[in-house]
């Protein structure tokens, strides 16, 4: 089995365990919003745009509840557990897309609930996710404010964020830096070094694609 299918099928799992009503690290979303938002993204391609673009946010919003009344919980569940769409036909594609998709929101239920801790991740899934970090820290990295410097535990560095004034070192695991750049700062543990205002700015700074 890929990651990107061992991800999907740990994420259904404890969509399951929790039901529709938990909480998630993805603004407003409880895990029936999440698992509507991971059905849309790969079987309505017609409202994927206002994923990523202010102006179309309405009409997604909009399928995305319709996909929540047309489809009771566990029936939803269950069509996010079957890749969809391109990824159900391609395997590589779905490899290279929703390995990082969907360990992040597996990672965005799990971090949502009481007493949780970091995983230990086989090391190919360790050096894939660095490998995609260091490749997209300057896209993810682009709305902050401050020079970013990734300090990948282990070894490696990556670079980002502003191109002058102040720097914070981001230093812990590849899952944690990279959900650092996927915007949960809040739920990353990586240690900052840097100047206290920076490292505010850092934190709550709008990352991610």
């Amino acid at each position: 089995m890929t990651h990107a299918r061992g991800e999907r099928a740990a994420l259904c799992d404890l969509f399951d365990r929790l039901g529709p009503g938990a909480p998630t690290l993805c603004e407003r979303w409880n895990t029936y919003d999440l698992a509507a938002h991971l059905v849309l993204r790969e079987r309505r391609p017609d409202a994927m745009g206002g994923i990523g673009i202010s102006a179309l946010a309405g009409y997604t919003a909009s399928v995305q509840n319709g996909l929540k009344a047309k489809h009771p919980y566990p029936e939803l569940v269950g069509i996010v557990r079957r890749p969809g769409g391109v990824y159900g036909l391609l395997p590589f594609l779905d490899t290279a897309v929703n390995t990082l998709e969907f360990f992040v929101h597996h990672e965005d239920v799990r971090r949502a609930q009481p007493g949780w801790e970091p995983r230990e991740l086989p090391a190919d899934l360790d050096r894939l996710i660095w490998k995609r970090v260091a490749a997209g820290a300057r896209l993810m990295l682009r709305r902050s404010p401050v020079r970013l410097v990734l300090r990948r535990t282990g070894g490696g560095v990556a670079l980002g964020g502003a191109r002058e004034g102040a720097k914070v070192q981001v230093t812990g695991t590849a899952q944690e830096l990279l959900l650092f750049c996927f915007g949960r700062q809040a739920h990353a543990r990586v240690e900052l070094t840097g100047d206290d205002p920076a490292v505010t700015r850092a934190t709550e700074a709008r990352l991610g694609f």
